[in-house]
């Protein structure tokens, strides 16, 4: 099994930042990649970016101007800097635990933290 355990969302203004934290533990050896979703009300849950835990290459699906995934391996976190937001990026963010090779689809995910609201105003 693998927790993961989303934290650092909030209320911000457009053009503000905010950075969100995923903690990971229990059996970590197992895991390939790292990714946060977000899901808007009425939308699908979307990828938003991805990190390899073992070689930290990364995948950023999103504004990648705007949005750095990084990981911390002394204390398994994973963080998302999100910087210059806007209203559309106002979501419930997740990050996701997946074994599989190159996967972006939210059903090759196998664990989910329970998510962190983000919420931009204009």
């Amino acid at each position: 099994q693998v927790q993961l355990v989303e934290s650092g969302g909030g209320l911000v203004q457009a053009g503000g930042s905010l950075r969100l934290s995923c903690v990971v533990s229990g059996r970590t050896f197992s895991i390939r990649y790292i990714s946060w979703f977000r899901q808007a009300p009425g939308k699908e849950r979307e990828f938003v970016a991805r990190i390899n835990w073992a070689t930290g290459s990364k995948l950023v699906f999103a504004d990648s101007r705007r949005f750095t995934i990084s990981r911390d391996e002394a204390k398994n976190t994973v963080a998302l800097q999100m910087n210059s937001l806007k209203p559309d990026d106002t979501a419930v963010y997740y990050c996701a635990a997946s074994n599989k090779i190159g996967v972006t689809d939210r059903r090759e995910y196998d664990y989910w933290g329970q998510g962190t609201q983000v919420t931009v105003s204009s």
